[in-house]
C-alpha cells in the first residue's frame, strides 16, 4: 500500500492515509474533509427538467470499494422496456448499461479535483441521463473518439485499471458510440465548458423524432468510429446505424448531405462515382 502511495509512514508514528488511498478506498468520505464533496453524487428527476426531484443521493464510499454498488444504483434507478418473448417477459434496460460504466468511470478518473465546490455528478431524466465532472477536458470533445489515452490523475487511473474498473487505453469513449448504435439511440453529446465536462444520453428516439443536431452528431460519430476501426462511412453503413431499409438509401444520402453541409463530414474521394462514394470525419 506504501508502495501506491496510498499510506505513507506518520513522523508520530503509525501509518497516515493519502488523498489517493481516501478517494479509493474510503469507508466514508465524510471522514475526510478535502474530500467529501468529490464523492459522486446521483440526482433522479420527474420530468425533463430540474423543478422536481425524485430522489438524491450522495455517495459515501471510495471509489474503487464503492463503484459497483454505485452502478447498481444507477442502474435501479433508470428506466427499463418490457419485451415478450415467446413464454417470457424480460426487462430489458433503456441506456446500455456498459455505456453507463464507462462514462461513470470517466467522470471519476477524470474529474480535476483542484476545482472546489463541485464533485462528479449524475443527473437522471426521464428522456436523458447527464455525467458530469469538474475539470474541462483535456482533449477536444470532437477527437474524443481518436486521441491517446491520457489523464489527468495518472496514479488513480492507473489503479482503477488495475482494479478492473477503467482501461486506461483511451477505448472508453469508442465503446459508449457502439453501444449507443447497437441499442439505436440518438448519438451521445458531450460538452465542455471552462471548468466542467458534461456527457448525455439520450433515451430511445426514431429517426423522424430526432431534429437536425442529432442526426448530424450521430453521423459524425459513426463516421469517427468506423474511421479508428479503419472502416469507410458509406452509404449502406449509415443505412445499418440508424436502421434504415436498403430500399430507402435516398434517405441515408440526405443524411450524409447533411452532415457535409455542417461540415462534420468529408468525402474521402471527389472523383468517386455515387455507388463508391466513401466518406470521412472532417
Amino acid at each position: 500500500m506504501a508502495g501506491d502511495n496510498l499510506i505513507r509512514v506518520c513522523e508520530a508514528g503509525g501509518w497516515s492515509i493519502t488523498n489517493l488511498g481516501a478517494i479509493l478506498f474510503a469507508k466514508s468520505l465524510d471522514d475526510f474533509s478535502s474530500l467529501k464533496r468529490k464523492a459522486m453524487r446521483v440526482i433522479q428527476y420527474r420530468g425533463t427538467n430540474r423543478v422536481e426531484t425524485i430522489k438524491e443521493q450522495d455517495g459515501i464510499k471510495g471509489y474503487a470499494n464503492g463503484f459497483e454498488e454505485l452502478i447498481g444504483y444507477i442502474n435501479g434507478l433508470l428506466p427499463r422496456n418490457e419485451v415478450i418473448g415467446q413464454a417470457l417477459r424480460k426487462q430489458l434496460q433503456l441506456y446500455p448499461e456498459v455505456a453507463v460504466r464507462e462514462l461513470v468511470a470517466n467522470a471519476l478518473i477524470h474529474q480535476d479535483f483542484f476545482v472546489s465546490g463541485a464533485g462528479p455528478m449524475i443527473e437522471i431524466f426521464t428522456d436523458r441521463i447527464e455525467i458530469g465532472n469538474p475539470g474541462a477536458p483535456l482533449v477536444a470533445t470532437e477527437r474524443f473518439v481518436d486521441s491517446p489515452p491520457r489523464s489527468r490523475n495518472e496514479a488513480l487511473a492507473s489503479l482503477m485499471r488495475r482494479i478492473g474498473i477503467c482501461e486506461e487505453r483511451g477505448s472508453g469513449w469508442d465503446k459508449v458510440v457502439s453501444q449507443t448504435e447497437i441499442y439505436q439511440l440518438p448519438a451521445p453529446l458531450p460538452e465542455a465548458t471552462l471548468d466542467h465536462t458534461r456527457v448525455v444520453l439520450f433515451a430511445p428516439r426514431s429517426l423522424t423524432q430526432m431534429d437536425k443536431a442529432d442526426r448530424i452528431r450521430a453521423v459524425y460519430w459513426h463516421a469517427c468510429l468506423r474511421y479508428v476501426s479503419q472502416q469507410p462511412t458509406t452509404n449502406s453503413s449509415i443505412r445499418e446505424r440508424f436502421g434504415i431499409e436498403a430500399r430507402n438509401s435516398a434517405t441515408a444520402s440526405g443524411l450524409i448531405k447533411e452532415a457535409i453541409e455542417a461540415g462534420s463530414l468529408v468525402p474521402y474521394d471527389q472523383s468517386a462515382a455515387p455507388k463508391l462514394m466513401r466518406y470521412l470525419p472532417h
